[in-house]
């Protein structure tokens, strides 16, 4: 069944990232004197950060302070200062090798492209304006994790990206994303293609582990499966 929409994740997928999420994640929990490894920030990339600041409260904090929205919210508002301003005024902020040019791609087959997100939508636009998809037209909607009910693992990113370009069918679907989660997203969606990027938070071994049609290391290499089922 021809593919209609792709929907790719941001950061590690479609956008560089040199573990910086992974470092304010560390940061944001420091200060609240909570110490989590890059390795424990690793593992819940994708999924929306506030669920992930709560996962690594339950995992690591061992004081008496309980563990309540307050202070996941407290976590969380300097979590998203930061990633803002990172996102706005470091220099090596930018797409991963060929992904414009493989969305232009894509617009021009007359497909639909989405991107996906377990940040909030406060990050993501000062991210995507950074970027200039949307200025260039290379993207029809953005998805974020705060303007669903659930965010990965759960597919409803996917469906509201389905709303917002007219796909009615969700096996005429493909996700691609860097995380287990964008993994787990797309298998819970019914997409016909989830393919998961191996140069991002998660290596090909750990992506091997879950369900998926294709594994590859660059996002230009979608357009080629992209026409095995067109």
């Amino acid at each position: 069944m021809a593919i209609e929409l792709i929907v790719f994740d941001l950061a590690g997928t479609t956008v560089k990232d040199n573990k910086d999420v992974h470092r304010v994640l560390q940061q944001a929990l420091a200060i609240h004197n909570v110490a989590i490894s890059i390795e424990d920030a690793n593992a819940v990339m994708g999924i929306p950060k506030p669920v992930a600041i709560r996962g690594l409260l339950e995992k690591r904090y061992i004081g008496t302070r309980a563990i309540d929205e307050a202070w996941i919210h407290e976590i969380h508002t300097v979590f998203v200062q930061t990633m803002i301003e990172f996102y706005r005024t470091d220099a090596s902020v930018g797409e991963k090798p060929g992904v414009s040019e493989t969305f232009r791609k894509l617009k021009e087959s007359k497909l639909k492209v989405v991107v996906d997100t377990g940040f909030d939508r406060q990050i993501t636009d000062p991210l995507l304006d950074r970027i200039g998809w949307k200025k260039a037209a290379l993207i029809d909607a953005s998805v974020t994790s705060d303007e669903v009910g659930h965010g990965r693992p759960f597919p409803d990113m996917i469906f509201r990206a389905m709303e917002l370009t007219g796909v009615q069918n969700s096996s005429r679907v493909a996700k691609v994303g860097d995380t287990a989660s964008d993994l787990q997203e797309g298998n819970a969606a019914g997409c016909s293609l989830v393919i998961g990027v191996t140069t991002g938070a998660f290596s090909r071994e750990e992506l091997s582990k879950e369900k998926h049609t294709h594994l590859i290391e660059n996002v230009h290499e979608v357009l080629e499966i992209i026409k095995t089922v067109a």
